[in-house]
């Protein structure tokens, strides 16, 4: 029996480039293959209208989008539970935040009209959605439904 290889394409942090990843080696510490620099993927990744697409549809896995603004209350309530999602299913999701006010055309392009609001893509397409600040459960419902539609 031969494991699936999950991967996906993440931006660099620190100089943008676009990478893919091995997500069954996120624990190994991947880096960046332009600038060296490290891809954490045990926390949520910026995303822009730039490369949404491309990290969206360059997934293995269910990809988990945080649609937020900095001066949202609820966002920054639901923050310390969206890390805790990326750092505990690294490797099964990818967990990702775009800013709405900096990333105006996706934010268009999903309808967003409340924030915060988390999309599931799975194979590139919505999977699932919830918004306002829900609890861990819910997010965690989201996830183990598009992880089974796979």
């Amino acid at each position: 029996m031969t494991a699936v290889r999950k991967s996906a394409t993440v931006s660099c942090p620190f100089c943008s480039t676009l990478n893919r990843v091995d997500l069954g080696r996120a624990g190994s510490g991947p880096k960046c293959g332009k600038c060296g620099k490290p891809l954490r993927l045990d926390r949520p990744l910026a995303v822009t209208d730039r490369d949404f697409e491309r990290v969206v549809e360059g997934s293995d896995v269910p990809v988990l989008v945080d649609f937020h603004a900095d001066w949202c209350g609820p966002c920054k309530i639901m923050a310390p539970t969206i890390d805790q999602v990326a750092h505990d299913r690294m490797g099964e999701v990818l967990v990702v935040k775009l800013d709405t006010d900096r990333n105006p055309q996706t934010s268009m392009r999903f309808n967003i009209r409340g924030i915060p609001c988390l999309i599931v893509f799975s194979d590139g397409r919505e999977a699932g959605r919830e918004v306002g600040a829900v609890p861990r459960q819910r997010i965690d419902a989201l996830l183990d439904a598009a992880l089974a539609g796979r």
